[in-house]
């Protein structure tokens, strides 16, 4: 990582890097901030979002955004608004001006009926298993909010766009903390 490139901290799917490409990950933590799913005006599902909050801390990961070329990561991230948080993430490489993604409040829908897609879901916690092992994937689950949200069961039919091949494992340990927070 050259210390002119920024960096992005990812809470979710960015975490799971089967589903980028952007180079040198590797874990982070940031303080002062809680994962939290949301529901919007910008489609049926829910996103996975996150909320500054005292006191708590999230686990995650930062990449590398070569060059400064925000442009395929903004375009994945459309929904969201890039966030300065430089400074306030902890990781083992150099310093560097970082980025998180957050759903702006203008796209916050009044009601919370919108479901967790299963497919995301299971995204996320493979790659918190893969990152942190299951260490990790509890901590997932401990520091997010929003699981009164109803959950879509899409594994057959995949709707999430990223959505990656699981073990057997994998299902069964997602489906383990889920139950347990629903």
């Amino acid at each position: 990582m050259r210390v002119s490139d920024p960096v992005f901290f990812g809470y979710g799917s960015l975490v799971n890097t089967a589903t980028h490409a952007f180079s040198d990950p590797r874990p982070a933590s940031l303080p002062g901030w809680r994962r939290v799913w949301r529901a919007t005006n910008l489609r049926e599902a829910a996103f996975l979002s996150v909320e500054r909050h005292v006191g708590a801390q999230i686990h995650g990961l930062v990449a590398q955004v070569p060059g400064n070329d925000w442009t395929k990561l903004d375009q994945r991230e459309a929904a969201y608004i890039r966030q300065d948080v430089t400074g306030s993430v902890l990781h083992n490489g150099p310093s560097s001006r970082t980025a998180i993604y957050q759903i702006a409040d203008e796209h916050l829908a009044p009601t919370g009926d919108h479901p967790i897609l299963l497919s995301y879901l299971d995204v996320v916690i493979q790659g918190y298993l893969r990152v942190y092992g299951h260490q990790g994937v509890e901590a997932f689950f401990d520091t997010t909010d929003g699981w009164h949200l109803p959950v879509k069961d899409d594994r057959a039919a995949p709707i999430y766009p990223r959505h990656q091949v699981l073990t057997a494992a994998e299902h069964a340990l997602v489906d383990r903390y889920l139950a347990a927070m629903v």
